[in-house]
Protein backbone atom coordinates (compact mmCIF):
# COMPACT_ATOMS: atom_id res chain seq x y z
CA UNK A 1 0.00 0.00 0.00
CA UNK A 2 0.92 3.79 -0.35
CA UNK A 3 1.03 6.53 2.27
CA UNK A 4 -2.16 6.47 4.07
CA UNK A 5 -3.90 5.62 0.82
CA UNK A 6 -5.97 2.35 0.82
CA UNK A 7 -5.94 1.69 -2.69
CA UNK A 8 -2.79 -0.59 -3.94
CA UNK A 9 0.31 0.74 -5.22
CA UNK A 10 1.24 -1.27 -8.86
CA UNK A 11 4.39 -0.89 -8.60
CA UNK A 12 4.79 -2.11 -5.07
CA UNK A 13 1.65 -4.34 -4.65
CA UNK A 14 0.71 -5.67 -7.54
CA UNK A 15 4.19 -6.28 -9.35
CA UNK A 16 2.55 -4.79 -12.29
CA UNK A 17 5.24 -2.50 -13.65
CA UNK A 18 4.52 1.28 -14.64
CA UNK A 19 1.69 2.73 -13.07
CA UNK A 20 -1.11 4.09 -15.36
CA UNK A 21 -0.24 7.38 -16.90
CA UNK A 22 3.27 7.25 -17.17
CA UNK A 23 5.05 6.63 -20.61
CA UNK A 24 5.90 3.05 -19.99
CA UNK A 25 2.06 2.41 -19.27
CA UNK A 26 0.05 0.16 -21.77
CA UNK A 27 -1.28 1.83 -25.01
CA UNK A 28 -3.92 0.48 -27.15
CA UNK A 29 -1.41 -2.22 -29.58
CA UNK A 30 1.23 -2.43 -27.31
CA UNK A 31 1.86 -5.63 -25.15
CA UNK A 32 3.00 -5.62 -21.85
CA UNK A 33 4.94 -8.03 -19.84
CA UNK A 34 3.11 -8.78 -16.23
CA UNK A 35 4.35 -10.72 -13.09
CA UNK A 36 0.64 -12.76 -12.64
CA UNK A 37 -1.15 -15.60 -13.73
CA UNK A 38 -3.80 -15.98 -16.20
CA UNK A 39 -6.57 -18.98 -16.29
CA UNK A 40 -9.69 -19.25 -18.36
CA UNK A 41 -12.44 -21.11 -16.02
CA UNK A 42 -15.68 -21.74 -17.96
CA UNK A 43 -14.32 -19.27 -20.58
CA UNK A 44 -14.04 -16.14 -18.55
CA UNK A 45 -10.22 -15.07 -18.05
CA UNK A 46 -9.19 -14.82 -14.25
CA UNK A 47 -5.81 -12.62 -14.01
CA UNK A 48 -4.21 -13.32 -10.54
CA UNK A 49 -1.40 -10.82 -9.39
CA UNK A 50 0.25 -10.09 -6.55
CA UNK A 51 3.96 -10.04 -5.52
CA UNK A 52 6.41 -13.28 -5.68
CA UNK A 53 5.31 -15.75 -3.75
CA UNK A 54 1.96 -14.56 -2.67
CA UNK A 55 -0.02 -17.49 -3.86
CA UNK A 56 -1.04 -16.84 -7.45
CA UNK A 57 -0.35 -19.93 -8.67
CA UNK A 58 -1.61 -22.21 -6.18
CA UNK A 59 -4.46 -20.12 -6.43
CA UNK A 60 -5.09 -20.63 -9.74
CA UNK A 61 -4.62 -24.14 -9.68
CA UNK A 62 -6.92 -24.67 -6.86
CA UNK A 63 -9.79 -23.13 -8.99
CA UNK A 64 -8.47 -24.99 -12.27
CA UNK A 65 -8.73 -28.50 -10.34
CA UNK A 66 -12.22 -27.40 -8.49
CA UNK A 67 -13.66 -26.32 -11.83
CA UNK A 68 -12.57 -29.46 -13.32
CA UNK A 69 -14.56 -31.38 -10.59
CA UNK A 70 -17.69 -29.42 -11.42
CA UNK A 71 -17.08 -30.22 -14.92
CA UNK A 72 -16.35 -26.83 -16.18
CA UNK A 73 -13.42 -26.50 -19.32
CA UNK A 74 -10.68 -25.06 -16.61
CA UNK A 75 -7.09 -24.08 -18.69
CA UNK A 76 -4.05 -21.98 -18.17
CA UNK A 77 -3.10 -19.34 -19.68
CA UNK A 78 0.40 -18.67 -18.11
CA UNK A 79 1.90 -19.16 -14.87
CA UNK A 80 4.10 -16.32 -13.43
CA UNK A 81 4.25 -14.35 -16.60
CA UNK A 82 1.73 -12.96 -18.94
CA UNK A 83 1.86 -11.16 -21.96
CA UNK A 84 -1.33 -8.21 -21.64
CA UNK A 85 -2.72 -6.27 -24.60
CA UNK A 86 -5.86 -4.41 -25.44
CA UNK A 87 -7.50 -5.91 -28.07
CA UNK A 88 -11.19 -4.65 -29.64
CA UNK A 89 -11.31 -2.86 -26.28
CA UNK A 90 -10.78 -6.12 -23.99
CA UNK A 91 -7.76 -6.93 -22.53
CA UNK A 92 -6.16 -9.76 -23.27
CA UNK A 93 -3.82 -12.15 -21.38
CA UNK A 94 -1.28 -14.41 -23.44
CA UNK A 95 1.59 -16.99 -22.53
CA UNK A 96 5.09 -16.60 -23.19
CA UNK A 97 5.64 -19.83 -25.29
CA UNK A 98 8.29 -20.94 -23.60
CA UNK A 99 5.72 -21.73 -20.69
CA UNK A 100 3.21 -23.52 -22.47
CA UNK A 101 1.28 -25.30 -20.21
CA UNK A 102 3.46 -25.33 -16.80
CA UNK A 103 2.91 -24.18 -13.80
CA UNK A 104 4.58 -23.76 -10.23
CA UNK A 105 3.37 -25.76 -7.27
CA UNK A 106 5.35 -24.20 -4.69
CA UNK A 107 7.82 -26.40 -2.99
CA UNK A 108 6.27 -29.25 -4.92
CA UNK A 109 8.03 -29.03 -8.09
CA UNK A 110 6.59 -27.50 -12.24
CA UNK A 111 3.40 -29.85 -13.51
CA UNK A 112 2.37 -29.80 -16.98
CA UNK A 113 -1.52 -28.43 -17.26
CA UNK A 114 -3.84 -28.39 -19.91
CA UNK A 115 -3.30 -24.58 -21.55
CA UNK A 116 -4.75 -22.25 -24.00
CA UNK A 117 -2.56 -19.18 -25.33
CA UNK A 118 -5.28 -16.62 -24.39
CA UNK A 119 -7.64 -15.56 -22.69
CA UNK A 120 -9.79 -12.18 -23.12
CA UNK A 121 -9.23 -10.92 -18.89
CA UNK A 122 -12.99 -10.50 -17.14
CA UNK A 123 -11.61 -10.28 -12.80
CA UNK A 124 -8.44 -9.53 -11.70
CA UNK A 125 -7.76 -11.73 -8.29
CA UNK A 126 -5.21 -9.68 -6.05
CA UNK A 127 -3.40 -11.81 -3.76
CA UNK A 128 -3.74 -11.21 0.05
CA UNK A 129 -2.30 -12.24 3.35
CA UNK A 130 -5.30 -12.55 5.32
CA UNK A 131 -3.46 -11.38 8.89
CA UNK A 132 -2.18 -8.55 7.36
CA UNK A 133 -5.13 -7.59 5.29
CA UNK A 134 -8.16 -4.90 5.67
CA UNK A 135 -11.22 -6.98 7.18
CA UNK A 136 -13.58 -4.87 4.59
CA UNK A 137 -11.47 -3.98 1.62
CA UNK A 138 -13.24 -0.85 -0.79
CA UNK A 139 -16.18 -1.85 -3.00
CA UNK A 140 -15.91 -2.05 -6.67
CA UNK A 141 -12.09 -2.07 -7.40
CA UNK A 142 -10.43 -1.76 -10.46
CA UNK A 143 -7.24 -2.76 -12.03
CA UNK A 144 -5.70 -0.45 -14.06
CA UNK A 145 -4.33 -1.57 -17.25
CA UNK A 146 -3.67 1.99 -19.09
CA UNK A 147 -4.92 5.49 -18.57
CA UNK A 148 -8.49 3.98 -20.50
CA UNK A 149 -8.82 0.41 -19.90
CA UNK A 150 -9.31 -1.06 -15.84
CA UNK A 151 -11.10 -4.72 -14.74
CA UNK A 152 -12.71 -5.09 -12.23
CA UNK A 153 -10.70 -6.26 -9.06
CA UNK A 154 -11.52 -8.57 -6.19
CA UNK A 155 -9.16 -9.67 -3.07
CA UNK A 156 -8.40 -12.95 -1.77
CA UNK A 157 -6.23 -15.10 0.36
CA UNK A 158 -4.88 -17.90 -1.66
CA UNK A 159 -5.73 -20.34 1.22
CA UNK A 160 -9.37 -19.86 0.72
CA UNK A 161 -11.27 -23.38 0.74
CA UNK A 162 -13.72 -22.81 -2.09
CA UNK A 163 -12.26 -20.21 -4.62
CA UNK A 164 -15.06 -20.85 -7.20
CA UNK A 165 -17.73 -19.79 -4.52
CA UNK A 166 -15.63 -16.71 -3.35
CA UNK A 167 -15.18 -15.78 -6.79
CA UNK A 168 -18.73 -16.07 -6.99
CA UNK A 169 -19.78 -14.08 -4.22
CA UNK A 170 -17.04 -11.41 -4.27
CA UNK A 171 -17.99 -10.66 -8.62
CA UNK A 172 -22.09 -11.30 -9.02
CA UNK A 173 -21.74 -10.43 -12.59
CA UNK A 174 -19.61 -13.15 -13.16
CA UNK A 175 -22.41 -15.80 -11.41
CA UNK A 176 -23.86 -16.25 -14.96
CA UNK A 177 -20.70 -18.43 -16.31
CA UNK A 178 -20.86 -22.00 -14.73
CA UNK A 179 -19.03 -23.36 -12.67
CA UNK A 180 -20.05 -19.81 -11.05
Amino acid sequence: MSGGDSRPDPDTDLGTGPAPGTDAAMKAGSQRNLHATAISVGGRGLMFVGPSGSGKSMLAFSCLSQAKRLGAEALLVADDQIFLRIDNGRVIAQRPSSIKGLIELRGSGIVTVESVESVAVDLVVQMVDPSAAERLPPENERFSVSENMSLPMIRMSPLVPDPIAWIAALAPFIRAYPPF
